[in-house]
């Protein structure tokens, strides 16, 4: 079985990553090996191999001090050149665009093929915040041979970068389909209509204006009993808490504190729970005003829609090739909160359409978004471009 290293030139593997560890743990004709800088949430997001900056640290001072001080002047890490000789890959596929361009001097010394997958703020706000990135890029298309894009959307973003077209290569990214069953929404006995954000706090996921769309069907239907529960938090940056702030201003604004449940960061079950215990689930992303983007779909919004929850969101990158407009969610403008406001008004009023709308997003998920036959598709591109080295 051959062997491939997934790369991170960061951590393995933040709770809200867990579609990485889809790509790695469903893979059947590759041996996996994940090569991070550090390393997190492992009783979540295990793996049978880890090779880590941070193991050689532990074990002796002296190795984290080299590995600080080739990587400073010289741009390598010494440890992953000792695990690559013992591993002896057939492939690499790094995750984010920093992570390709890190491993470049990897790939030369030990003449291995390299993927790149793109996600979002590696097309986006990198290159539009840093210059320098847009240059490093270029080199990165130069030099790889393949670059991984959730849609289409992600796909025009990496031309504009300078990527070769015929290297890019559209591959969704899947869920597993076993552990998200089917489940018609409706009212329930306590008659009460549940509302679920799950998002970071960062301002492309549009949280305020989902706040502010639920607290006009409150204003305007009193008569009804809503609850709107948030699943995320901030990170503790500075983007990340000003849209915090923002957010639980929106609260207070609309005096929704009694009415909203703010449940932070969750593991990936929690999550699953959520959306069972909710029936409508609503994301209008925006492009933030430093230029983030989601770069191809909130992996939220596939999983909702396959748990069988109406969705709610925006025509934002290529959340359009995930929710079928008027089947099996409704899309409107970014930012605008009238026409949101409109389609939760009328989400919240039609219940007896909640079962077909999920219906029809379960089957278009099914289709196009099941992680075994984006895994064997994911294999597929591996051979193609082992057998074109």
């Amino acid at each position: 079985m051959k062997t491939i290293i997934h790369y991170k030139a960061s951590s393995y593997l933040p709770l809200s990553e867990n579609w990485i560890y889809s790509q790695i743990s469903n893979l059947e004709k590759y041996q996996p090996i994940v090569y991070a800088f550090r390393t997190r949430n492992l009783n979540v997001y295990s793996t049978e191999k880890i090779r880590s900056l941070e193991f050689g640290s532990r074990r002796i001072k002296s190795v984290g001090f080299l590995n600080r001080a080739f990587n400073k002047l010289f741009g390598f890490h010494p440890i992953f050149y000792y695990y690559l000789k013992k591993d002896k890959p057939e492939l690499v596929h790094a995750h984010f665009g920093p992570s390709g361009y890190s491993f470049l001097r990897y790939k030369k010394f030990f003449k291995l093929p390299l993927i790149t997958t793109f996600y979002g703020y590696d097309l986006s706000l990198l290159p539009n915040q840093y210059p320098k990135w847009k240059i490093k890029y270029k080199k990165l298309f130069r030099e790889g041979e393949a670059f991984l894009a959730e849609g289409n959307c992600m796909k025009k973003y990496l031309i504009e970068l300078g990527c070769p077209e015929e290297k890019i290569i559209v591959q969704h990214l899947g869920i597993d389909l076993d552990k998200i069953k089917f489940k018609p929404r409706s009212i329930g006995e306590d008659k009460e209509i549940k509302i679920l954000i799950s998002a970071s706090f960062r301002e492309k996921k549009g949280i305020p204006f989902a706040v502010e769309a639920f607290a006009r069907i409150k204003q305007n239907h009193p008569e009804l009993k809503l609850k709107l529960t948030v699943i995320g938090d901030s990170t503790g940056g500075i983007r990340e808490e000003k849209e915090k702030k923002k957010i639980f201003n929106s609260i207070k604004k609309f005096g929704l504190k009694e009415h909203i449940n703010l449940l932070g960061y969750q593991s990936h079950s929690i999550f699953l729970r959520e959306l069972y215990n909710n029936q409508i689930f609503i994301h209008p992303s925006v492009c933030s005003s430093d230029g983030d983007v989601e770069g191809g779909a909130p992996v939220s919004i596939i999983e909702a829609s396959a748990s069988g929850m109406p969705i709610l969101s925006t025509t934002h990158c290529d959340i359009p090739e995930v929710i079928i407009n008027g089947k099996s969610g409704y899309l409107v403008s970014e930012r605008d909160i009238n026409a949101l406001a409109e389609r939760l008004e009328f989400l919240v009023s039609n219940s007896n359409l909640w079962k077909n709308i999920g219906l029809c997003g379960r089957k278009h998920i099914e289709k196009n978004y099941d992680v075994e036959k984006q895994v064997q598709r994911l294999e597929e591109i591996y051979g193609k471009v082992l057998g074109a080295n």
